[in-house]
């Protein structure tokens, strides 16, 4: 794997915060570029790390946590089980097209709706650039799972969710899920975490 393409070590010493939920205005419009990267972003970027590991995500975007910037953070297997981390700021998403575009279905969740997936096609490969937590580039390829979690991070920082790219039956089937398990989530979840889940994005 070429050295732009490998993990990078996320930041350590975060503080657990509370994950925002789908409907909060923070979740459903573009975010601000990153343009200064200091000590306050370094902080946000260490927390939205602790607050992943916490709800045993495998992605967390800076709207999952209420702040409005363009930065998300990973810690996704690749299709290799190649665990690969990092954190990208500002990224530029590229996919295949033409005959290079495969689709893939599986099932999809997202900690701000936690305990619901359904199932969304995306390309089976995706590229992100963009810069680190401390402005230098970053350059991620993803296959499997990684390249899922790089698509639904990205589209998180665009104010996308992923029930916005699944038919209506499935966002309904989606909160009725959530819905059903709302009570093992409350409002500070995963700072209190009453249920034990596998890993969503």
């Amino acid at each position: 794997m070429p050295e732009s393409e490998q993990s990078r070590p996320l930041p350590a010493g975060g503080s657990v915060r509370p994950i925002t939920r789908w409907g909060t205005p923070v979740m459903h419009h573009e975010l601000a570029e990153v343009t200064v990267f200091d000590d306050d972003l370094a902080t946000l970027v260490a927390d939205m790390v602790a607050t992943m590991h916490a709800a045993r995500g495998v992605g967390l975007a800076a709207n999952q946590v209420g702040v409005n910037r363009k930065v998300f953070v990973f810690d996704c297997p690749d299709d290799e089980d190649n665990r690969v981390t990092g954190v990208v700021c500002n990224p530029v998403l590229t996919l295949p097209s033409g005959k290079d575009r495969q689709l893939e279905t599986a099932d999809e969740g997202c900690l701000s709706l936690p305990g619901a997936f359904t199932e969304c096609a995306r390309p089976d490969q995706s590229h992100v650039t963009g810069v680190d937590h401390t402005g230098s580039p970053v350059e991620f390829h993803g296959t499997g799972l990684l390249a899922r979690c790089l698509q639904h991070e990205t589209d998180h920082l665009f104010g996308t969710v992923f029930g916005d790219r699944v038919p209506e039956r499935a966002r309904k089937k989606l909160n009725k899920q959530h819905q059903e398990v709302a009570d093992g989530y409350p409002d500070d979840w995963p700072i209190t975490i009453l249920v034990d889940e596998d890993a969503q994005e």
